[in-house]
Order: structure tokens, then C-alpha cells, then sequence
């Protein structure tokens, strides 16, 4: 066994060819040459790559991007922490989390909240045109993009087919449809970006087919996004105050009928016989319930004023710096860039498969 064992031959490793710069520099100029008897064949490649890089472009769809600034004003973001916070950032340290954690748009919240489903639903069911209001972005995006047509003919059976802005009489179908619209223009077409993160400016861009589709759904999608912060933020406060008010109201009506009873009260005290000692007793029972309603009524005006201010105070302010303004910056396949990358394209190809073709004949 153990003689067995020591004649066993051992592992034999093929040698591998040894790396020489002359070998290599002598097969790439063979290739060369290879190639050049075939020029011909290489030029009638470049031809047709230059024509399908030219009809790319030309039926490449040209899309519109509208493009819009704005900053979101928080009147607590004026407070001496965001003082510090700026100097901090001014000399190289990002203390932006630091005492603004708190709120729906504080930090980067807001890059979500204007990417919301519902907000970019809410605006596409907007209408296209002022003078026709069932005529909606939606129903305008889906014949762009040739939407409509392909779900008539495949759900509807050549039936019409809108997107109202009431919602209420949607089929399961119409539903459906919009959610694909949504989630096209959410994930290909929209984009907010924070150019400075030290800074509360935002960048929206919206980029469709359709130039005033960009335009009306960049400003719209703004506008709901600002709608719905301001609600969220102030709704305490703003419930408050519509409390207040109504209870000012009520007293007001109070205190004007009591004014009109103690002022009876008062007059009927001249025609009574003075030889009756209570005939006062009811004057001065309306003149104690005016006062009391007048002091209520005092101090509920006061908390109304005071909760208003804060509401003023607590509302903040989306400010747009640059709004998207006609014409739109438009996007195509310019037919340079096609014939270049078709060209390129073709070349490459075809010299590959020329050269593999003739390694293969070779071996």
C-alpha cells in the first residue's frame, strides 16, 4: 500500500503561455489589418447606424420640464435656535436637527409630503382649461401618452373613457387606471431635491409630453402641498379660534337682549308708585346680568385676539421664488447625439463580430 502510495504520480499543472508584449502588439495590428481589407463592409455599418441613430431621434417623444423654486417660512424657525444654527452652519457645522426635529415638513419631510399619491391625484384631477371644468389633467396626460385609447379598446370596448374630478361615481376600473397615471408621474417625472441643505429652498420639477400638463401640475401640486400643511399645522389653533368666536358671537347676542331688558327695566322704574320698595329688585337683576355677560364677554374677546395672533404667528408661508413660465424647457434626442451613438453603436458591433468571426475561422 504504501509503495502504491509513493509511485502515485503527482498533480501535473499545465504550463500557461507566458505574457509578451511583441505577441500582443503583433495580433492587435493583424486585427487592424483584418479590418481594413474590410472597410468597405465597416463603412456600410456606420451608414446604417448614423440612419437609425437619426430616426431614434426623430421618434424619440420630446418632453416638457417645468421647473419651480420656493421656500417654506416657518415663523418658529426664526427663533434664536435657528439663529444659532445658522451661524454654526456658516462656520462648517450642521446643526439643522437640532431643535427643529418637530413638525411635518421639519427636516426633509417636506420631499416626501410633495411626492404624496393623494396630493399628486388631488392634482390631477384639476381641471385642464378654466372654461371646461370637466375636462381634467388626467384625462389630458392619458391622451398624451396614448393612455386612453389603448384602455378603451382593451377594457371598454372602444367605450369613452374620463377622469372627472368627482371622485364619487368612479368605477373599480377608473380607480385603477388613475393609480397608473399616479405612480408614472411619481416615479419617472417627479423630482424635489434640497439644493442646500442648510437652507429651506426646494427644488420641483415635473417633466411630461405635455407642456402645459408640466406647467398646471407643478403649480398645483405645490398648491395642495402648501393647503395641506397649513391645515395640519394650524388645526388646533384654528379649531380654537373658530371656538372662541362662536362663543363670542352667542354672548354678543346675550349681552345686546340683556342691554335692551335693563334698559326697560330702567324706564319702567319713572311710571311706578315709589310707595313700592321692590319695584327696583327686577332693574337691578338685569343690570347685574349685563354686567356679568359684559365681563364674560370681555374676557372672551380677549383669549379670541390672543388665540388669533398665535394662529398668525403659528402659520407658516410657502413663498415661490421661481414659478414655471411659458415656453418650458424642452427635451429631445437631438440628431447629433443619435448619429454619434448610432454610429458608435454599429461600429463596435460589427468589429467585434467580424474579429470573433475570424478567430473562429482561425482556430
Amino acid at each position: 500500500m504504501a509503495e502504491n502510495e509513493s509511485k502515485t504520480p503527482p498533480y501535473i499543472y499545465s504550463e500557461e503561455d507566458n505574457f509578451s508584449w511583441k505577441e500582443t502588439i503583433k495580433r492587435r495590428r493583424e486585427d487592424s489589418l483584418y479590418l481594413w481589407k474590410n472597410r468597405s463592409k465597416i463603412l456600410i455599418a456606420l451608414i446604417i447606424g448614423a440612419l437609425s441613430g437619426a430616426l431614434t431621434s426623430w421618434l424619440w417623444p420630446v418632453t416638457y420640464t417645468a421647473r419651480l423654486t420656493f421656500v417654506v417660512e416657518d415663523p418658529k424657525g426664526m427663533s434664536g435656535g435657528s439663529m444659532v444654527s445658522a451661524l454654526a452652519g456658516s462656520l462648517g457645522f450642521d446643526m439643522g436637527s437640532i431643535g427643529n426635529t418637530s413638525g411635518l415638513l421639519a427636516g426633509d419631510n417636506v420631499l416626501e409630503l410633495v411626492k404624496s399619491e393623494k396630493l399628486i391625484k388631488g392634482s390631477l384631477l384639476t381641471p385642464y382649461k378654466e372654461k371646461k371644468t370637466d375636462y381634467t389633467l388626467a384625462d389630458r396626460y392619458s391622451e398624451v401618452y396614448k393612455l386612453k385609447k389603448k384602455w378603451q379598446e382593451k377594457y371598454l370596448a372602444g367605450k369613452s373613457l374620463s377622469f372627472p374630478a368627482d371622485q364619487s361615481g368612479y368605477s373599480r376600473l377608473q380607480d385603477s387606471l388613475l393609480q397608473v397615471m399616479v405612480k408614472q408621474v411619481k416615479e419617472k417625472e417627479l423630482s424635489i431635491s434640497k439644493p442646500d441643505k442648510k437652507l429651506t429652498f426646494f427644488e420641483l420639477n415635473i417633466t411630461t409630453r405635455d407642456e402645459r400638463v408640466s406647467q398646471l401640475l407643478c403649480e398645483r401640486l405645490l398648491k395642495s402641498s402648501a393647503d395641506f400643511y397649513i391645515s395640519n399645522k394650524t388645526a388646533k389653533l384654528k379649531k380654537n379660534v373658530d371656538g372662541l368666536q362662536k362663543r363670542a358671537d352667542s354672548l354678543a347676542r346675550l349681552l345686546n337682549r340683556k342691554t335692551y331688558s335693563a334698559s326697560a327695566a330702567s324706564g319702567a322704574l319713572l311710571d311706578l308708585n315709589p310707595a313700592y320698595t321692590t319695584a327696583n329688585v327686577s332693574s337691578e337683576l338685569q343690570e347685574r346680568d349685563k354686567v356679568t355677560l359684559s365681563t364674560i364677554y370681555s374676557e372672551v374677546i380677549k383669549n379670541l385676539e390672543v388665540s388669533k395672533t398665535m394662529l398668525v404667528q403659528e402659520t407658516p408661508a410657502f413663498q415661490m421664488v421661481d414659478e414655471p413660465e411659458l415656453p418650458l424647457k424642452k427635451n429631445r434626442f437631438g440628431y447629433g447625439k443619435g448619429i454619434a451613438l448610432g454610429v458608435f453603436l454599429f461600429a463596435v458591433f460589427y468589429c467585434s463580430i467580424a474579429l470573433l468571426k475570424r478567430s473562429m475561422d482561425q482556430n
